[in-house]
């Protein structure tokens, strides 16, 4: 069970992750791009999975599958993404997400 130091952090951290799920997804329907499409899902279902009561006995290997799946979203996008204000702001968010995950593992 969480304690009340932690639900801040892990409110940033549903944010954080329902904000990229919604870009991927802003970004990946209207053009077909299924890449896209899929990485918004993914982001959805991994925050759900983190905080689901059921599956609080694989919370630490789902926080550990959800920073790993960001950090290779970034490569992704470093490798072949393009560069434009809507990428860099996913990127900022997709970085704090990173960081918000680790701080929230300390607790």
């Amino acid at each position: 069970m969480q304690t009340l130091a932690r639900r801040p952090l892990s409110l940033a951290i549903i944010l954080l992750a329902v904000a990229t799920a919604v870009i991927h997804l802003a970004l990946g329907i209207p053009n077909n791009l299924l890449l896209f499409i899929l990485n918004g899902i993914g982001y959805l279902v991994l925050v759900v999975a983190l905080y689901l009561p059921q599956l609080e006995r694989y919370q630490n290997f789902i926080r550990w599958a959800l920073i790993l799946y960001t950090a290779v979203t970034i490569l992704g996008w470093v490798a072949v993404g393009a560069r434009n204000t809507i990428a860099y702001v996913d990127k900022v968010i997709e970085v704090a997400l990173i960081v918000c995950l680790f701080l929230e593992r300390r607790k």
